[in-house]
């Protein structure tokens, strides 16, 4: 009897902002004939990333393989949420040839990766590869607030460091559990500040054998990201996480809200307020769509920590404009409401 060759499961993890999504986009963009289904995980509970992918159109991966998971970290869920959802992947007609994971920016990879031991999973999938997706500005401008040359030091004289700066501890985490490492928006670096930057990733890597591919707009070949053919189940051992010594985490760090907006006359007054409350609020993201008066295409808004962006993505708009907010927890959500709101208020009228 012939046995049947695992699927392979590539995970995509990385800080809010990363780049994940965009860096997914590229890849079905340019699957080349390989048929692949998406797992998008998102902490707030607006499924942007899911509805920028399904927006794609891709044949090679068809909407009906593209399952979000919102309102929540995959990790803290795995077994109610994921393994639920790799049950109707694999029920869905024909075979896969890849499998592709996107958790939320907050998310730990090490409880995924764990739970493709369980005999229900293992004996169909593996993970091929654990991809760290770094947003290089936001490290060089000290979001993640460490230092490269004294982590190298700390790590060498008392292995791996607890501290309690939440930001700092997730990105680590996300870095220490990588195959690969993608510096993103490298188009908004100058040559000085990419070394610098893949100083600070090296520092953090478990192991140094680990590569670090530079990419502008998440702009990465297929061939680079799938068929590393680490499987990672069986390489626990080797990444380390901050976590490993309780039995489960959460993320009270951390805090969520969503705004429900009219449509606009002017969408970038609203990514301009964005920008100025991320700065006073420890606003860390900003994600969603708008109603632009008069145009029938949804606008997409986005911000990570104050650097703000926003386009027609070319899909018709709905009836709702919508962002959903995340930042540390007790950030000003009364502030941040009344302040988005009459912006909006403002550009109505």
């Amino acid at each position: 009897m012939a046995v049947t060759a695992k699927i392979p499961c590539t995970i995509i993890t990385g800080f809010l902002g990363a780049g994940k999504t965009s860096l997914i986009r590229h890849l079905m963009q340019h699957a080349e004939g390989r048929r692949i289904a998406l797992l998008i995980n998102e902490f707030g509970d607006v499924g942007v990333d899911g509805a920028i992918l399904k927006a794609c159109g891709n044949t090679d991966c068809p909407e009906e393989a593209i399952i979000e998971l919102p309102n929540g970290c995959i990790c803290c869920t795995v077994a109610d949420d994921f393994l639920p959802a790799i049950e109707r992947l694999l029920a869905l007609p024909g075979r896969f040839d890849h499998i592709v994971i996107e958790t939320s920016g907050l998310a730990l990879p090490k409880p995924l990766v764990k739970a493709f031991d369980w005999p229900a999973i293992r004996s169909r999938l593996t993970v091929d590869g654990v991809i760290a997706v770094v947003d290089g500005p936001a490290v060089a401008d000290g979001r993640f607030a460490e230092d490269a040359a004294t982590l190298l030091q700390q790590r060498a004289e008392i292995g791996l460091i607890d501290h309690d700066n939440p930001v700092a501890e997730v990105y680590e985490d996300q870095l220490l559990c990588a195959d690969m490492v993608i510096l993103n928006k490298t188009d908004l670096m100058d040559a000085a500040a990419r070394e610098r930057v893949r100083g600070n990733i090296r520092a953090e890597l478990a192991r140094q054998a680990v590569p670090i591919i530079e990419a502008s707009h998440g702009a990465v070949a297929p061939a680079v990201l799938l068929g590393l053919g680490a499987a990672a189940e069986d390489d626990l051992a080797n990444r380390p996480s901050h976590h490993d010594a309780e039995a489960e985490h959460d993320h009270e760090d951390f805090e969520t809200m969503v705004l429900d907006l009219p449509a606009l006359a002017d969408p970038l007054a609203l990514l301009q307020a964005l920008g100025d409350l991320a700065e006073r609020h420890n606003v860390l993201r900003a994600k969603g769509y708008l109603r632009v008066v008069g145009k029938p295409m949804r606008y997409l808004a986005q911000a990570v920590g104050p650097r703000v962006s926003g386009h027609f993505d070319g899909a018709a708009q709905g009836n709702e404009g919508r962002l959903v907010l995340i930042g540390l927890k007790g950030f000003d959500q009364a502030a941040i409401r009344g302040q988005i709101e009459g912006v909006a208020l403002a550009s109505v009228g």
